[in-house]
């Protein structure tokens, strides 16, 4: 299963990508994921990601491995858990009304095998566009000025 989605946020690309990046902030607008955990407090390749995501009613506690950081262009992340593997890249692109950032996110596994009823596209493309948006609120107010 893929879903991408696209949101146009409207501020520079610097504010976008450190909002984004800063996970100190996470607490602030990301409603998507919670509990946010990390020795680092920067989205840092080769580390990793702890957090809650709740593509249901209850709290599913993942690791996510930051695979690559391409600052102000492109990050890549992946997570695994029980016959679920996902690969999520985010595009960070200068547009004409401010920065576009594209996710593009692949599910693999038994769970996208049985007909969406254990991972309803739907609810993830809710999850998806909700982190976008939940981004983008940031983003044009900012948790911190950069």
């Amino acid at each position: 299963m893929e879903i991408k989605e696209a949101i146009i946020i409207n501020a520079p690309l610097k504010k976008v990508w450190n909002t984004f990046t800063d996970l100190t902030c996470w607490i602030n607008w990301n409603s998507v994921m919670t509990d946010v955990n990390s020795d680092r407090n920067y989205l840092t390749g080769g580390y990793s990601v702890k957090c809650n995501f709740r593509p249901f009613s209850f709290p599913i506690i993942i690791k996510i491995d930051v695979e690559e950081v391409i600052p102000y262009e492109r990050i890549v992340w992946s997570a695994r858990k029980k016959g679920l593997s996902a690969r999520h890249e985010f595009i960070f692109k200068n547009h004409e009304k401010g920065v576009m950032v594209t996710s593009r996110e692949i599910f693999r596994g038994l769970l996208t095998k049985a007909s969406g009823f254990l991972l309803p596209k739907k609810k993830m493309i809710n999850l998806t566009t909700t982190f976008l948006k939940d981004l983008k609120t940031a983003s044009e107010k900012s948790c911190r000025a950069f």
